[in-house]
């Protein structure tokens, strides 16, 4: 059996993965987060929202490959052990039925992103049906709804704040790293650490063109698709997504957050490095790069990250797969979620090979 980069990793630091864990959620989880961050920031409109910052960072893989070839060696190592690791855009068939199609995409605004691989925007425009995470980011309204229904999956509800879960020192360093952001903490003190890791781990450039009104990828292809008459569905509703993130630990995401704090202006940097990554179609090197380049504190509970794995990885992408089933049996489908839902014995290109379809990266 082919391991997944998770287990070595896994084996030689139980629970180093909580910083990445944050880290990861910008490009492989659920629109959650980004609908979240729209939604504290609403009254910074379109209208009135100043010209976005240029993005700074920058890719950490070439200086790596050049300062520290073993670790660059050991990164694309893993990477190749990765099943699907390579590729974002895939060709779905079954005989008797027109092919659909299977896109990894990246939760941001990113222009690079949004442009979308080869072939990719006519397989949208041939498609019946276009298929997202959560069809609830097409409406605003809804997406408010839907949070403001279920406050105790984003909201500390025992009368505590986000102080009252920190040290003095952390508190502190939540508080700088919110500024930086314009957000003052006093405003959003009640909120759960996982959604207040998302303010402080987007760049300021991706924060600024959302805020601007710019959608990112998986919503940009809904948008498109509501305007050519083609049917939209969600495999997740935003409850259920919201959900996956409460059912995880505290303790675990307020290591999350300030991990994440503490890489301060390198966020950037990861951020593109998992940008260029994704645009090389690279998926398999997204978690041994974050390792490398972002790895955190040892002697953390193992039980806590293989919970995040089976809650967050593992379970979603069953559900994306089993939702997924009796809208690719009428074909001419075309799917759009978070890259890294795709690769591993348990991604959604294996899911999918089960139910009985040949899935092939499309090249080029």
């Amino acid at each position: 059996m082919i391991a997944h980069p998770f287990d070595r990793l896994r084996q030689r630091n139980p629970f180093s993965f909580a910083g990445d864990v944050a880290l990861w959620l910008i490009a492989a989880l659920h629109v959650a987060l980004l609908i979240v961050t729209a939604f504290v920031l609403f009254s910074v409109s379109p209208a009135k929202a100043a010209e976005p910052p240029a993005c700074t960072g920058e890719d950490l893989l070439p200086a790596l490959q050049k300062t520290d070839p073993a670790t660059y060696d050991k990164i694309v190592a893993e990477a190749a052990k990765t099943p699907n690791g390579k590729g974002i855009f895939w060709k779905i068939e079954k005989a008797g039925l027109s092919p659909s199609y299977l896109l990894g995409t990246m939760h941001v605004t990113d222009p690079r992103v949004l442009a979308m691989p080869k072939g990719a925007s006519e397989a949208v425009a041939d498609a019946s049906t276009i298929v997202i995470e959560s069809d609830e980011i097409l409406d605003e309204k809804k997406a408010a709804a839907a949070m403001l229904m279920h406050p105790e999956l984003t909201m500390f509800m025992d009368g505590s704040t986000i102080r009252d879960h920190l040290s003095a020192e952390d508190a502190e360093k939540l508080e700088t790293g919110l500024k930086t952001r314009g957000l003052a903490l006093t405003a959003v003190a009640r909120m759960k650490p996982w959604i207040l890791s998302s303010f402080v781990a987007l760049p300021a450039c991706e924060i600024s063109r959302k805020a601007a009104g710019a959608s990112f990828l998986d919503k940009h292809i809904a948008e498109d698709a509501i305007k050519a008459g083609k049917r939209v569905v969600g495999l997740e509703t935003l409850a259920e997504q919201l959900q996956a993130m409460a059912d995880l630990p505290v303790e675990f995401h307020l290591q999350a957050l300030i991990e994440t704090l503490e890489l301060g202006d390198k966020m950037d940097d990861v951020v593109e490095s998992m940008t260029a990554l994704y645009l090389a179609g690279d998926t398999g090197m997204t978690m041994p790069m974050l390792e490398a380049v972002a790895p955190s504190k040892p002697g953390q509970d193992e039980s806590a990250y293989a919970a995040f794995e089976k809650r967050i990885v593992t379970d979603r992408n069953k559900i994306m797969a089993e939702r997924a089933a009796p809208l690719l049996a009428d074909g001419k489908v075309f799917i759009a979620v978070g890259a890294l839902h795709l690769p591993g014995e348990q991604g959604l290109i294996e899911l999918l090979r089960k139910q009985g379809y040949t899935v092939t990266a499309v090249n080029g």
